[in-house]
């Protein structure tokens, strides 16, 4: 078996028949679409949710702790220890400003030193949710007069700061649930054999975003 250290995900726009919107909601969609896996090939409908995408961000101070927060999410029943995170869902609003304003709006704190620590797709079999993961460091409070007032699930936010290798051990005894959390801490702890040199800039580009589709070879394909 040849080993290759270059594969990678791939774009492939298959011809889309129709495209329709099955059930809309506040925040987002459930969308129904025809499409062939070949020219010739037999129709196949799939339903989705056509999720905005969203950010997220590791928090890590200078004795290399990463900061978790604990919220409430109804649809698991459970209060999960997460990373602060937030839809894409303002209007003309990039990517890294997004994360900016979620670190200060969930966590209370601003950010110097921004890289882009992972990006993935959270459910693909059912929804077109892309998340792109920031590693945040040089860390300064927000003042507390110009503090985000948080509501519903967000009022009940608790944080915790803890060693990077101790929420590692969290992941792999299943005591840490929330996807982005996961991967986040296991990307983190992977990139710190390099001393955090090997990640992207904050500011690399996100082709895989639904945003982006346009941009690439054949990707409206009818």
């Amino acid at each position: 078996m040849s080993e290759d250290r270059g594969f990678a995900d791939e774009q492939s726009p298959r011809r889309l028949l129709e495209s329709t919107v099955a059930y809309s909601g506040p925040i987002w969609d459930v969308v129904k679409e025809k499409f062939t896996l070949t020219d010739d090939g037999e129709p196949l409908v799939r339903d989705f949710i056509a999720h905005p995408g969203a950010v997220a961000v590791l928090v890590m101070n200078d004795a290399g702790q990463v900061l978790l927060i604990n919220q409430y999410r109804h649809p698991v029943r459970m209060t999960l220890w997460e990373i602060p995170a937030g839809l894409l869902d303002v209007e003309g609003e990039d990517y890294l400003s997004a994360a900016v304003r979620e670190l200060a709006e969930e966590a209370d704190l601003v950010a110097e030193d921004w890289s882009v620590l992972t990006d993935l797709f959270l459910s693909p079999g059912s929804s077109r949710e892309e998340l792109r993961i920031y590693l945040a460091r040089g860390l300064h409070e927000v003042p507390e007069a110009e503090r985000h007032e948080r509501f519903h699930e967000e009022a009940e936010i608790k944080m915790l700061w803890v060693d990077l290798d101790d929420a590692v051990t969290a992941v792999l005894e299943g005591r840490l649930h929330s996807p982005s959390a996961s991967a986040a801490v296991l990307a983190a702890a992977a990139a710190r054999h390099s001393g955090y040199k090997n990640l992207r800039p904050a500011d690399a580009p996100w082709p895989e975003h639904h945003s982006e589709h346009h941009a690439w070879p054949n990707g409206s394909v009818r």
